[in-house]
């Protein structure tokens, strides 16, 4: 892998597509410009709904302090915290290798789901816009794709996502764990506002893409007891479906979010512990299948409850577990909407 880091980076917030609301954030962005090798990762794990994804960007900007996908930046000799949020990798060459791997005859039709990892609708997607160029070429293709973001950068592709779901299939679900700002401002700390989120999915509701809401992170003690409201709030912007999962803290995740849970809610700070120990069994951390994305006790029990009966109220189709690509029938392969360009069919297809 060879990246090529920029001398002068191009400013996330220096747009027509801005997504704060407020002063920008003070972070000091190193970017790197990488030509990948290939673009789509195969997901083999039973917790994970989808088989494919696509990710355009290495490290998120968004900097939320409980991102599972931290420890993936080590793979570039990068670190877990700061460099996450701060060192940037663009996979410049992503639409072009896409479109390779759509040609190959191997390539099934599967549904893609942007993104596994880190949010494709980033700031640096308004500059750099590799996403919608990779969307682009998923409705050449017709192939189905499944969306999650906290991005509200996404409106500004409504019309190219309204077309995919026309002549392919497509399920968009927003990421919103809070609906309390400040809270949501102390743990993601550079993620469009709730407010901004809830637009953004009734936007896309509107233009007639199908929608859903992802709790996710569930965390005890700091957002469990607003699940209800924000599957009101997102059944009320058009969202059908609804997944939640509980708090992940693998390996150098655990540091990171314990120390700004720490700095920005001291008062809770140990409360919090107490409950997730009690979910996991006496551990911070699960990292077993089957046991990753849910927690179990009594106190789970009443949260997983919570979101089954507001679901059902609010007349959204739920998943207990990580449910992106599970919607609609769409990660199955049989069936698709997938065509190549030009290729020749029978009178009778």
């Amino acid at each position: 892998m060879s990246m090529r880091r920029l001398a002068n980076p191009p400013n996330p917030w220096r747009s027509t597509h801005v997504e704060w609301l407020g002063e920008p954030p003070s972070a000091a962005l190193d970017v790197y410009e990488e030509r990948a090798r290939s673009i789509l990762s195969e997901n083999d794990s039973p917790d994970i709904g989808f088989r494919w994804s696509l990710n355009p960007y290495r490290g998120c900007f968004h900097a939320c302090a409980y991102c599972y996908a931290r420890p993936t930046h080590q793979y570039l000799d990068l670190g877990a915290g700061t460099d996450f949020e701060r060192k940037l990798v663009v996979k410049v060459n992503a639409p072009e290798l896409l479109r390779q791997a759509f040609l190959k005859k191997s390539w099934q039709g599967e549904v893609l789901v942007f993104s596994g990892v880190t949010d494709c609708y980033q700031p640096l997607e308004a500059h750099y816009g590799i996403t919608r160029r990779c969307l682009e070429v998923c409705r050449e293709f017709r192939n189905p794709v499944s969306m999650i973001t906290k991005g509200a950068l996404i409106r500004r592709d409504l019309e190219l996502l309204a077309a995919l779901a026309r002549e392919a299939r497509l399920h968009v679900c927003l990421s919103i764990a809070f609906v309390d700002e400040d809270l949501s401002r102390a743990l993601e700390p550079n993620v469009p506002l709730p407010r901004a989120r809830f637009d953004a999915l009734r936007a896309l509701s509107e233009a007639g893409i199908p929608t859903g809401v992802a709790v996710a992170p569930v965390i005890p003690g700091v957002n469990d007891h607003q699940i209800a409201e924000v599957l009101q709030r997102a059944a009320e912007a058009g969202a059908t479906s609804a997944f939640m999962t509980l708090l992940r803290l693998p390996a150098e995740v655990k540091p990171v979010f314990l120390q700004r849970l720490h700095e920005a809610l001291p008062l809770r700070a140990k409360k919090v512990e107490h409950a997730l120990l009690e979910m996991r069994e006496g551990r911070l951390n699960q990292s077993e299948f089957g046991a990753r994305m849910r927690g179990s006790g009594e106190r789970w029990q009443a949260v997983a409850r919570l979101f089954e009966v507001s679901c059902k109220r609010y007349g959204l189709g739920c998943y207990e577990e990580r449910g992106i690509g599970r919607e609609r029938g769409v990660h199955d392969a049989e069936g698709t909407t997938f065509r190549r360009p030009n290729e020749t069919r029978s009178l009778f297809e």
